[in-house]
Parts: structure tokens; C-alpha cells; sequence
């Protein structure tokens, strides 16, 4: 099973590719999608056909996204709401399941602590996955996002 993990955001959608087979986790492959500077239109038109691309090429057979965080900052809620949503949109129209986690459900699978800081969650996917090339930080969240689904699916 091909598990796509997507970690949502306004300049960067960061994506995630693990290989469930027979209960352990392999990774595949990570990356992101750049969405800084240009307007709303041209993101989504962006988000979308990249998601459309990643769907296609990696074939997978279940996604795992982060839920929302809801800030103080109700301007940037909306931005990555509207982000978010499109991402959504493109998961849908290819008949693909969506999961959703929490960032503390993410974190509390990943190392066994809801709080944990990012870097820790980062050396458990490096350690778990065996990955020597270090990808950035959305493309590492995503794959934390979407071992945390493969840990799911296993009961852990």
C-alpha cells in the first residue's frame, strides 16, 4: 500500500510517499510544492495540478493530511484553509480516501510525547524510514503525517 502524506501550508505544500508492506513502513520519496509568491488563482491552479501530478506518478492508495491548526491569526487560517481545501478537492476527484490527524496525534505516534518538539519528530521518521538525505522541513512533516497513518492502520 502506497500512503501519501500531505502537510499543508501557504507558501509550500510539503508531500510525503511511504510503502506499507507487511506491517513496516518503507519511504519513498518526498518533496514539496512551491506556492510562494504569486496570487491566490495561480495557487490553487498550482496546488492542483501538482497534487495531480504527485496522484499519478506515486499511485497512492490512501491519504493522510494534517488537520488544521486553528491560530489567533484569523487571516492566516483562511490562507491555509483555502490551501488546504484545494488539496482536498484534487484528493476527491481522484476517488482517493483522506485521513486526517492532529499535530499531537502526529507527534504522540511518532515519538511517544504530544508535545514533542519538531526536530525530535524529525530524527524518529530519519531513524524509522532509514533516510540519509535529510528532505526540508514540510517535505519531513509530510512524512511523518503519513507514517503516523501507517502506524495507524497497524494498530500501533
Amino acid at each position: 500500500m502506497i500512503i501519501l502524506g500531505i502537510d499543508p501550508g501557504y507558501s509550500r505544500i510539503g508531500f510525503g510517499i511511504i510503502e506499507r508492506y507487511l506491517y513496516y513502513p518503507y519511504y519513498i520519496d518526498s518533496g514539496y510544492i512551491n506556492i510562494s509568491a504569486i496570487n491566490l488563482g495561480q495557487k490553487l491552479i498550482k496546488i492542483y495540478t501538482g497534487m495531480s501530478e504527485i496522484i499519478n506518478r506515486y499511485c497512492p492508495s490512501e491519504i493522510a493530511i494534517e488537520q488544521v491548526f486553528i491560530s489567533k491569526n484569523a487571516d492566516s487560517a483562511l490562507k491555509l484553509g483555502q490551501t488546504r481545501g484545494c488539496t482536498i478537492v484534487c484528493i476527491s476527484n481522484n476517488g482517493l480516501p483522506i485521513f486526517e490527524y492532529t499535530p499531537s496525534f502526529i507527534k504522540k505516534s511518532i515519538t511517544g510525547y504530544g508535545i514533542a518538539d519538531k526536530l525530535v519528530v524529525k530524527k524518529n521518521i530519519y531513524i524509522n524510514l532509514k533516510i540519509e538525505k535529510h528532505p526540508q522541513s514540510d517535505a519531513s512533516d509530510a512524512i511523518a503525517i503519513a507514517l503516523t497513518h501507517c502506524y495507524k492502520k497497524n494498530n500501533y
